[in-house]
């Protein structure tokens, strides 16, 4: 195994995974169980099955392994509704941690929040088996629209007439830190009556942010980690909406992981794309072999990488060993401090990461090192992933893969898929040129509304 330098501990989920299945497959036949869970919200059903201990044979492992694959599928699927086959031993756990009380609970809440419907886990007498949609999204790009990116540092904006981005602009903020969601709006707001004023109408308004988003209404988003959703619920849902009223035009909204995939697919003229943004936290969405989307969450900031107990927690979820705190700022912090770098008094964590980027570009040992690990964790993450995504490209964005730091990801991402991973049909990996990165996304979110 190839060892991150400036993290030995940790223990990728996919080691773990492929070692369980050699060790069942190991076992006479008669002591095999096959376990099948799935997720599912309306008609929609996605179904994780693989080989097992019979109940009372392994059941530590068994229930620990369900429960980090529950995690896995409920934030890259979504649903309410949790379903177990084969194992009641696994379902009677799974019951007790995706319960009020248990150690789950923030995942059953939000899951019972987003798709507004109680959270259920079930024991199945059956076998399930999939039920998927597509969704065509995007790739209109008629008329006069206004293309927003909703970044957790920035905000982007871009005025779009027939395709081509006539205005681009990239504004700071701290929308993290608000607590009064009016400066949300009214950030938004002013974004869009920018864009507008570069355009002779508006026709349609595209937004890519981060979060979950049902009909247009914003279901969950950190942007918003601050703010009083009790108190502030419908205003804040309805934020995108009332915006695009008072300029009078419709609106799209997506999670800006789909948007990243969808830019990519847009250029690359072919679908099986999946888009990982390393920014603030880490953004990930999907695009299909049909060129749609799935309908699926693809949170994978809070996908299990590192089944390491003693891992960097994420202060949002209470869960340990999750994406965000691998694929992201968080992580180049991490492992910077780990590695000896004391950062100055008062610096924000963007502030932290232009540190260690600079020093990169300098040809500092520790900050080169700290982008070659993030590269380990990709490579032993991407296989992992391929258990849930058809992926042809990967396109790797955000602020953590700009410059040279990103240039040793990628190396150090593709060595590990080399060395460690020769039978793995690895997914062509792709850096997008900086005028992608920076503004590509908000022209991607121009393309969601159908032309009218």
């Amino acid at each position: 195994m190839i060892i991150p330098v400036l993290d030995p501990h940790f223990r990728p989920f996919i080691a773990f995974l492929e070692q369980f299945e050699r060790d069942v497959a190991a076992l006479p036949e008669e002591r095999r169980n096959r376990i099948a869970l799935s997720v599912s919200h309306g008609g929609r059903r996605e179904v994780y099955a693989y080989p097992a201990f019979c109940d009372g044979e392994d059941d530590a492992r068994n229930c620990f392994l369900a429960e980090r694959l529950a995690k896995t599928l409920l934030w890259t699927y979504g649903g309410h509704r949790l379903g177990v086959y084969g194992s009641r031993a696994v379902y009677q756990y799974l019951k007790e941690r995706y319960c009020a009380e248990g150690a789950r609970a923030f995942d059953a809440d939000f899951m019972q929040t987003i798709y507004e419907q109680p959270f259920a886990v079930e024991e199945l007498k059956e076998e399930p088996k999939r039920s998927a949609v597509s969704l065509r999204v995007g790739g209109c790009l008629k008329g006069c629209r206004i293309g927003f990116d909703a970044g957790g540092s920035d905000r982007k904006v871009s005025a779009v007439i027939d395709g081509k981005a006539v205005y681009s602009e990239e504004v700071v903020w701290h929308p993290k830190t608000a607590e009064d969601p009016r400066y949300h709006y009214q950030e938004i707001l002013s974004a869009l009556k920018t864009a507008a004023s570069k355009m002779p109408r508006v026709d349609a308004i595209g937004v890519s942010s981060a979060g979950v988003y049902v009909d247009n209404k914003i279901m969950a988003a950190s942007l918003f980690l601050k703010v009083d959703r009790e108190k502030y619920g419908d205003y804040v849902k309805n934020m995108y909406l009332n915006a695009a009223k008072e300029l009078g035009a419709p609106v799209t909204v997506a999670n800006d992981g789909d948007v990243t995939a969808l830019a990519g697919s847009m250029e690359l003229g072919e679908g099986r794309v999946l888009g990982i943004a390393m920014g603030t936290s880490e953004a990930a969405g999907y695009i299909n072999a049909e060129g749609g989307l799935n309908g699926w969450l693809s949170e994978l900031a809070f996908v299990p990488v590192d089944l390491d107990p003693e891992a960097m927690r994420d202060e949002w979820s209470g869960d340990t060993g999750v994406g965000c705190k691998y694929f992201s700022q968080d992580a180049v912090i991490k492992l910077a401090e780990a590695g000896g770098l004391r950062f100055g008094e008062g610096l924000s964590p963007a502030e932290k990461l232009k540190t260690v980027q600079s020093l990169a570009e300098g040809g500092d040992p520790l900050a080169e090192r700290v982008f070659e690990d993030i590269g380990v964790y990709l490579g032993y993450t991407l296989p992992f992933y391929a258990r849930f995504y058809d992926m042809k490209h990967v396109l790797l964005l955000g602020r953590v893969t700009s410059g040279r730091g990103g240039t040793l990801l990628l190396e150090s991402c593709k060595r590990v898929l080399k060395e460690e991973f020769p039978a793995f049909d690895a997914p062509h990996l792709s850096l997008p040129d900086e005028k992608s990165r920076r503004v590509g996304q908000s022209i991607a979110a121009a393309s969601l509304p159908e032309d009218r």
